[in-house]
């Protein structure tokens, strides 16, 4: 049976590792400034073994679950529909369990990132550069699928991540180009640099900040700043932060499973800049 708007209401993330996650950090937040005094939001170490052992264990309080990796291709057949967004990257970090039963999949990281840009004065850019070609980098895409109206170049290491990286332009619909990671420098001139790698990935590439850049979306938000972000800020460029990002992404989801909308952007910026000034 459904839950009434009285009963108490589950959430959740999902991943592992899954201790380091700011979500229950940022979830928690909006439920406080929305008064959902019956709603509560946790975290379970969750690998792809265990994922629908732990779903097909929910009960009707439940109402939503964030997902990190490894999970956000692995629940794909879990679930009973997903987003065209989700689609176009086959990648869901956001499911609703509705009322009736079903499983709905989706992706905000595509349109939270796009907003993270769009409230930092980004609105529409005439080419882009990337850096890596991870998962993170392919939701990148997609997201200047929306933004970008020319060739997005995408700096990576080795043929193989280059086809894939072209292969995701011809998808998305986005004209990528590829160039060797030797050579990432370069990018840094872009109007936007996207920075999808993992921590130290581009401590290196500090020193080659021009004098005058642009903007830099570093989807990292631990350890902040990266030696790049710290210098792009030093010498007066604009930074996108990882943290920028994942508020974003979360106001969608506290939207989406909750029904509550605006939800508090700031009250949850405000939150996690706490907890990450305390870590």
């Amino acid at each position: 049976m459904p839950t009434r708007a009285t009963d108490a209401r589950r959430a959740a993330v999902l991943g592992s590792p899954i201790a380091h996650s700011l979500s229950p950090v940022l979830h928690r937040a909006a439920y406080a400034e929305l008064g959902l005094s019956n709603w509560t939001y946790d975290r379970f170490e969750v690998d792809e073994a265990g994922l629908p052992g732990f779903i097909d264990g929910l009960g009707p309080e439940w109402a939503g679950l964030s997902l990190t990796m490894p999970l956000k291709r692995a629940v794909i057949p879990l679930l009973d529909e997903i987003s065209e967004t989700a689609a176009s990257v086959e990648a869901v970090n956001t499911v609703v369990l509705t009322e009736d039963g079903r499983r709905v999949g989706d992706n905000t990281d595509i349109p939270g990132m796009v907003a993270a840009l769009r409230e930092h004065g980004i609105e529409q850019i005439d080419s882009a550069a990337i850096l890596g070609a991870g998962a993170t980098a392919s939701s990148a895409l997609a997201a200047l699928a929306r933004i970008c109206t020319g060739e997005v170049v995408a700096y990576v290491r080795g043929q193989a991540r280059a086809d894939e990286m072209r292969r995701w332009g011809e998808r998305l619909d986005v004209e990528v180009r590829t160039a060797d990671w030797a050579d990432a420098a370069e990018a840094l001139r872009a109007p936007l640099v996207v920075a999808t790698t993992p921590a130290g990935t581009t401590d290196a590439l500090a020193a080659a900040v021009p004098e005058r850049p642009a903007t830099l979306f570093d989807v990292l938000y631990e350890p902040w700043p990266t030696a790049l972000a710290a210098r792009w800020s030093m010498v007066g460029g604009a930074v996108v932060s990882g943290l920028d990002l994942l508020v974003h992404q979360a106001v969608l989801q506290v939207e989406q499973m909750t029904g509550h909308s605006p939800a508090p952007l700031d009250a949850m910026r405000r939150a996690g800049e706490k907890a990450l000034a305390e870590r």
